[in-house]
């Protein structure tokens, strides 16, 4: 067997290993899809005829699904980081040290396996904001677009988790640091559009990574324009990818040499 064929073989085992935890303890993943759900219905039943007056939409739900669309994508991260740390804290590596295993197996495991799960909550809240009154117009073709970009970007934010569940000491600190991420797209335009904003708040909005990602789905779901942010939202999803499995691999083979 090959070098190559070898990696790929233990890394489907790891993705089954980790698929199995998850249906074994699913109170993680089920909190995962359950965060965006709330939100979702809270800022349409309770804040939606406040705010949406100002977005543009006739029902505020079209304008804010894609938001909560993608903060379930960042939903997931937390998982992955536990599960990374659990891993890392309870000896099971130096277990995995002893065999003959490939050492790319272990992250890859879980990245796989917690991509699998995120899309899953993502197409469970695409599927609560259909049931509550949301209408995309998007074609077949603007559909795949919109799988590809919310794969890409769970796929970045997941390699993103697997360095923080590395790096974090306990299973509680790894939990804390991916936080930020899932909250950082209300200081975009998930909610409401920047322009509602104070300066300050405007310029970091527009400028902040998750912002393009939401007009673009914005515009695939429901017409409105992208311009330059469909660019945009595709190369922050590479970078953001690129830089979790540099930091990954880099914390990951440090740790296992010691």
């Amino acid at each position: 067997m090959t070098t190559l064929a070898h990696s790929v073989t233990d890394s489907a085992t790891m993705l089954r290993r980790n698929l199995r935890h998850a249906l074994r303890y699913p109170s993680m993943t089920i909190s995962v899809a359950v965060m965006p759900v709330l939100m979702l219905l809270l800022f349409t039943y309770v804040f939606g005829g406040a705010l949406g007056t100002g977005t543009g939409s006739e029902h505020y739900i079209d304008y804010i699904a894609p938001g909560i669309i993608l903060m379930s994508a960042t939903a997931g991260a937390v998982a992955t980081a536990v599960g990374v740390c659990v891993d890392m804290t309870e000896g099971i590596v130096n277990r995995f040290r002893t065999m003959p295993i490939s050492r790319a197996s272990f992250l890859t495991g879980h990245v796989v396996g917690g991509v699998i799960q995120t899309l899953i909550s993502v197409a469970l809240v695409t599927g609560i904001a259909l049931l509550m009154g949301f209408r995309p117009t998007a074609t077949p073709v603007e559909w795949l677009a919109v799988g590809g970009l919310l794969t890409g970007l769970v796929l970045g934010l997941t390699w993103l988790a697997a360095a923080m569940g590395l790096v974090a000491k306990t299973p509680e600190t790894a939990s804390n640091m991916p936080m930020p991420l899932q909250f950082l797209p209300l200081l975009g335009s998930a909610v409401v559009p920047t322009d509602s904003m104070p300066t300050g708040l405007r310029w970091f909005a527009e400028y902040q990574p998750f912002t393009p990602i939401i007009e673009t789905l914005r515009g695939l779901l429901m017409g409105t324009p992208i311009e330059n942010d469909g660019p945009l939202a595709f190369a922050w999803c590479a970078g953001l990818a690129l830089v979790g499995y540099l930091w990954a691999r880099s914390v990951f083979n440090r740790d296992t040499t010691r």
